[in-house]
């Protein structure tokens, strides 16, 4: 990958991003955060519409592992939490539902029913999104599914032409994703019909995000592409000069990323200005996405180590070593945080100083972010029989 920098006074926005802003004066669609059964799920990817990858429930101190659960095959993508349900994505074409109390399965729903012989069934490496009865997420062979969340039956399937990383955005009925043939669909979440596309120039694999009327994406061809979220037409396009293989998070007009290049950025995507530029792990890619709090950008690097950028300068807060790239997207809760390595361990390390405050080793490469919801952090391993584990209180 080129490794280009993005200047201090360069008018443009990172790649493989999206952006989300809501209520913020500049008119909306009518998006909402996935449906929460308590106001304390963990319903997506980063969990939140900003992507700020904070958690909106309590988590004991005192953790302790509830259940561990076998799927059969490797899980790379978080899962979901809702209430009393687990969602997982699995690479054998499953998305299982797990009780949450005990891990024990309710039901499993199939990308194929029938395998044929010397085949197999396309996998799902994109998390889900859960909004109110459904389930939504792509697989690997390019297919969209809408999963009825009670039952675990398909209600739906769309297919696109190209491998499906990107989680759906809901807005006004219908739902937003990007697919590996370089499109941006919009699909009626009735019945899956298509509303619209939106043709880039290269791979999508980030989550859309919805700011105002627009769906902001961007994807291989280094540009960063406004949608409007009701027509599909073009708003806008911004060059790139980065790669970007991380989700981004926003806050208010401000969008935090890590680079393929090994930087992290700030970008005011209102007025297209980069405002800093943090660069400590420099040839080293970021394919974790960030969380952001009051004051810290966090993620993981292939340089081994968690980076703590502060949010208004851009200068390392601390960084934390462990003895493996780290892939796996942070997960904040009070004034702590979660994250895997592919060392094998899953760290619990406190926001203030970055010092580590708990340790599980797991045994294999943790690749995917852990999600806590409903007072419980799930997380699994990137070991081939699909191994899932639930901490909490006993």
């Amino acid at each position: 990958m080129p490794n280009r920098i993005l200047q201090s006074n360069l008018r443009v926005v990172p790649l493989v991003l999206i952006c989300v802003v809501w209520g913020n004066g500049h008119g909306s669609a009518n998006a909402s955060p996935p449906v929460s059964e308590t106001g304390t799920s963990w319903n997506s990817f980063r969990h939140d519409p900003h992507h700020t990858g904070v958690a909106s429930c309590q988590l004991t101190n005192d953790l302790e592992l509830l259940w561990e659960s076998t799927l059969g095959d490797q899980v790379l993508a978080t899962v979901a939490i809702v209430g009393d349900e687990v969602y997982i994505p699995c690479l054998s074409g499953e998305v299982v539902c797990l009780e949450k109390k005990t891990g024990r399965r309710k039901w499993a729903y199939r990308t194929m029913e029938v395998v044929p012989k010397n085949s197999f069934a396309p996998g799902f490496k994109s998390s889900p999104t859960v909004t109110g009865d459904s389930i939504y997420l792509g697989d690997e062979e390019g297919v969209f599914h809408a999963i009825d969340r009670k039952t675990g039956k398909g209600k739906w399937k769309f297919n696109t032409g190209g491998e499906i990383f990107s989680g759906g955005a809901v807005v006004d009925g219908r739902v937003i994703f990007g697919s590996y043939d370089g499109r941006l669909y919009s699909l009626n979440e009735r019945d899956g019909s298509l509303a619209w596309r939106y043709e880039t120039r290269g791979r999508i694999h980030s989550t859309p995000v919805i700011v105002g009327q627009m769906a902001l994406v961007t994807g291989c061809d280094q540009s960063l592409h406004g949608v409007n979220v009701h027509t599909g037409k073009p708003v806008f396009e911004l060059p790139l000069n980065d790669t970007f293989i991380a989700t981004p998070s926003v806050v208010g007009d401000i969008l935090y990323v890590g680079t393929y290049s090994g930087y992290v950025i700030a970008v005011d995507f209102r007025k297209k200005e980069a405002l800093w530029r943090y660069a400590e792990s420099e040839g080293h890619p970021f394919q974790s996405s960030t969380s952001v709090t009051d004051n810290l950008v966090v993620l993981g690097g292939h340089d081994r180590q968690v980076h703590a950028v502060n949010r208004l300068t851009g200068r390392k807060e601390w960084t934390f070593q462990t003895r493996a790239k780290v892939d796996s997207s942070p997960a904040v809760v009070d004034s702590r945080l979660f994250i895997g390595s592919s060392d094998g361990n899953l760290y619990g390390l406190s926001l203030a100083d970055g010092k580590e405050l708990w340790k599980y080793n797991i045994g294999k490469p943790i690749t995917a972010g852990p999600a806590i919801g409903e007072g419980v952090l799930v997380v699994s391993s990137a070991s081939r029989d699909g191994r899932l584990f639930c901490f909490g209180k006993k």
